[in-house]
């Protein structure tokens, strides 16, 4: 198997982004999975890479990055030194990141006989769920979307979080990231930007009307994010498929950092989930 690691894709007046890819160097014609990480998360979070390994083993070409704005740096792509990066982060910022990032995909393989960048699928969890829906219902070379214990709405996120006012007189609020202590800030600029695009970042809409094929995965232990907000969107796209990992959590029983060699038997179920149905 060919892994690359920390690949840089630079960008003119943007900041950088990190990526990873996994393929079979033997086999051709390999369709692409991206994969989206979500809130505080990070490419390398955990067992992602075992879940890269294990996908990319079964014929497709695995594709993972940060977010330009998440809070790591391309020095530091795992904690988050750049907490001024951070806390300019925006829904819209991230919907940039996926497209350049798409767009890197079809150019950096395109002499690439191993890879088809004609079949591009979306894979995102959590926060990276809802910014690969709204993706998936823009941009016509995602062919097939996967969303793993994924968000149903932004605004209940954004509009409603804590006292406004005082956000909007203090310039910034904090959330407090329970692996590395730090006080992570969220400037005011997220609320407006959200507010100025909250059309486009309505997950019901977009999830209405999509026209591929869309797999809604979640955990019935997720306390993080409600099994509701799953079936919310089978409910919006019924043509849709919801499959339910029991005893699964938000993050599909791994932790960071995961030491171990294998998958959970939760997280096993999913990629088995996807393989079947990226193989429809």
């Amino acid at each position: 198997m060919e892994i690359r690691k920390n690949i840089v894709l630079e960008r003119v007046g943007k900041k950088s982004i990190l990526i990873d890819t996994f393929f079979l160097k033997e086999a051709v014609n390999q369709p692409v999975v991206v994969f989206c990480h979500g809130y505080k998360g990070f490419k390398d979070w955990g067992a992602w890479n075992l879940m890269g390994e294990a996908i990319a083993k079964e014929g497709f070409c695995f594709v993972k990055f940060n977010f330009s704005h998440n809070g790591g740096t391309i020095e530091n792509p795992i904690d988050f030194p750049d907490l001024e990066a951070f806390g300019n982060n925006n829904y819209t910022k991230e919907l940039d990141d996926l497209n350049d990032v798409l767009d890197w995909v079809q150019d950096y393989f395109k002499e690439n006989e191993s890879i088809d960048t004609n079949n591009i699928n979306l894979v995102g969890h959590s926060r990276g769920g809802g910014i690969s829906i709204i993706k998936a219902s823009e941009d016509i070379r995602i062919n097939k979307l996967i969303t793993l214990a994924s968000i149903s709405d932004f605004g209940r996120r954004t509009a409603t979080v804590g006292d406004l006012e005082k956000w909007k007189e203090t310039g910034v609020k904090y959330v407090v990231n329970g692996r590395t202590k730090q006080q992570m800030p969220h400037y005011y600029q997220f609320y407006k930007n959200f507010k100025e695009n909250e059309a486009r970042l309505n997950i019901k809409t977009a999830e209405e009307r999509l026209n591929i094929p869309h797999l809604i995965i979640h955990g019935d232990k997720d306390t993080s994010i409600s099994i509701d907000e799953a079936r919310e969107l089978h409910e919006w796209n019924p043509k849709s498929k919801l499959e339910i990992i029991p005893n699964a959590d938000h993050v599909f029983n791994v932790k960071h950092p995961w030491n171990e060699p294998v998958l959970s038997n939760e997280l096993e179920k999913v990629i088995e989930k996807a393989l079947d149905f990226l193989n429809e």
